[in-house]
């Protein structure tokens, strides 16, 4: 099976059912008949940026990063809106706390802007280190990411 068509089902898959493993969305492919390795199913996994999120229910589950037609900058100002409850700095590394459970997610998208300010993040399940190139950018990105926070939270 070629690979196009074996992630387009991966996605359909996704959107259709609650999938939160590897192994589960294995065992969802070969009941539609597509055999893959782990090792298949993962490098799919990071070329289509799949991430595991918290669904409605609080169950976690794998989602696509890339969702509807919001660009990139508006998905990490509406993330960190939504999931970020804390903010710190220390000299040029940026601390930040989530909701449980969207460490990943709102790291994988600070990952994805490929911003100059970021140089690599670290992350969790409810915080994620942003680290930048100097203090300087880092109290830069921080004022960025303050400006962005639910104003409700104390930071």
């Amino acid at each position: 099976m070629k690979k196009s068509m074996r992630q387009s089902r991966i996605e359909q898959l996704i959107n259709q059912y609650p999938i939160g493993t590897q192994e589960e969305l294995m065992e969802h492919l070969e009941e539609v008949g597509i055999q893959a390795t782990q090792a298949t199913i993962s490098r799919d996994i990071r070329e289509m940026q799949i991430v595991k999120a918290q669904d409605g229910h609080g169950h976690l589950r794998y989602t696509i990063f890339k969702a509807g037609n919001r660009s990139e900058e508006e998905r990490l100002r509406e993330t960190i809106n939504e999931v970020v409850t804390g903010l710190t700095r220390v000299e040029f590394v940026n601390i930040l706390k989530t909701l449980p459970s969207n460490g990943n997610l709102l790291a994988a998208i600070f990952d994805d802007l490929n911003l100059p300010e970021v140089a690599g993040t670290l992350a969790g399940h409810d915080t994620i280190f942003i680290i930048s190139p100097s203090a300087e950018v880092a109290e830069k990105l921080h004022d960025m990411i303050a400006g962005e926070m639910n104003p409700d939270i104390v930071h």
